[in-house]
């Protein structure tokens, strides 16, 4: 039970007439009691019966409940509902059983789960949703607060503008605006996969329900919030990549035949944080897990994206050449040199290198004293051509023109 003081110190709560319509009208078209979040209360031959952690109690059958908590009239329940000690659970239970409903279920899951409602209590809820909770999800930021009378309200930024004012932001309001949010990066590039981390910052849908707050979500990471929630459930179907592959057809049909060596690195070079902000379930096969890290992202990869089957077509037939042997002149800092530009490139820090910075390897100058010093006229490393046997002109890749 909640220490008397501890009740002193909480805001009060408003109750509304049209919450307590709807809580008496459940009570007396269903017979099921409502045991809901700590609110426990039902309709007996005697009248109203109505209990909460604070005003002890621990069963709505009347067989724990003094008589101050069981025979209520109609308007004696709602005097009673409307205490400081019972309104947060009334309150409570009007938005999620009414406002909310059981109709999304992820949805419904997922709001749950933004204010840590199978670990706090409703009091604790209340005056954490007070200040604020937040849930991070990929590069953005959902923060739950309390409203009037219980009712939730969610502001949804990028994870970069946390503790900036919102006149500094562009501020949205309908879901559907996430998309212009979601379709390019800060340089104006496309973004073929919504999850990876290169979402814009500078804007903010600061005052959503809950409907439009998970549509919000789901605008800008596709499905997340469902598979989330099947993978919470126990439910999530994943389909690895073995199965993937087999039901690819016309030119993608080739990935079937990519090493299982070649997945591996394929989910290195795609699936990790730095990549995308999903976490990878997939595996090679229900019998073969891959190597490469899953990554730690809030919500589950079902299974190869597109984007991951495209770069498997291209190298399934990269892996179908043979090895060869080459020669090349280079210092022991020029060889350094290819494998710091390599990590750059790979990593996406080449934006980050600077001009004057030429004790970097992968430094734009630095790089084209490399290639001015070993590279031939025909672009060759030190002038060893690509195919020797038949001049340069080996195999061509319609894929790369």
């Amino acid at each position: 039970m909640t220490d008397v003081s501890e009740l002193d110190q909480r805001q009060s709560v408003d109750v509304r007439e049209e919450q307590l319509d709807a809580l008496l009208d459940r009570l007396t078209s269903e017979a099921e009691p409502i045991d809901f979040d700590g609110l426990r209360a039902q309709r007996t031959d005697e009248g109203y019966a109505l209990s909460t952690p604070e005003l002890g109690g621990d069963e709505v059958d009347g067989s724990e409940l003094d008589e101050r908590r069981d025979g209520f009239s109609a308007a004696e329940f709602r005097g009673v509902a409307r205490e400081d000690a019972v309104a947060p659970y009334v309150t409570n239970w009007y938005y999620w059983e009414v406002v909310v409903g059981s109709s999304g279920r992820h949805r419904r899951a997922f709001l749950r789960h933004a204010e840590a409602a199978g670990d706090r209590s409703v009091p604790e809820r209340y005056d954490a949703l007070r200040s604020g909770m937040e849930t991070g999800w990929g590069q953005v930021v959902l923060t739950a607060t309390l409203g009037e009378a219980g009712e939730r309200r969610y502001e949804i930024r990028h994870a970069d503008d946390v503790g900036v004012d919102l006149d500094d932001l562009d501020a949205r309001d309908d879901p559907l605006e996430a998309r212009a949010i979601a379709t390019y990066d800060e340089r104006g590039r496309y973004r073929p996969l919504k999850s990876a981390p290169s979402l814009v910052s500078g804007w903010v849908f600061p005052d959503l329900d809950g409907r439009d707050a998970v549509e919000t979500l789901d605008v800008l990471y596709p499905a997340s919030v469902a598979n989330w929630d099947l993978e919470r459930e126990g439910d999530l179907d994943v389909t690895h990549w073995r199965e993937t592959a087999e039901r690819q057809t016309g030119i993608y049909d080739v990935v079937e035949d990519l090493p299982p060596e070649a997945v591996d690195w394929t989910a290195e070079a795609c699936c990790v944080d730095s990549q995308c902000l999903k976490r990878r379930e997939w595996e090679y096969d229900g019998e073969r897990e891959l190597d490469a890290d899953g990554g730690t992202g809030a919500f589950p990869c079902r299974e190869p994206c597109s984007l991951v089957v495209a770069a498997a077509r291209k190298w399934t037939k990269l892996e179908d050449e043979e090895t060869r042997t080459y020669e090349f002149d280079l210092t022991p800092s020029e060889k350094e040199q290819v494998e710091a530009i390599i990590d750059a490139v790979a990593d996406g820090r080449v934006e980050e290198i600077r001009e004057a910075d030429v004790y970097e390897g992968a430094n734009r100058y630095r790089t084209r004293f490399l290639r001015a010093k070993r590279f031939d006229e025909a672009g060759n490393l030190s002038g060893t051509p690509t195919h020797p046997d038949d001049h340069g002109s080996g195999d061509s890749d319609p894929d790369d023109h």
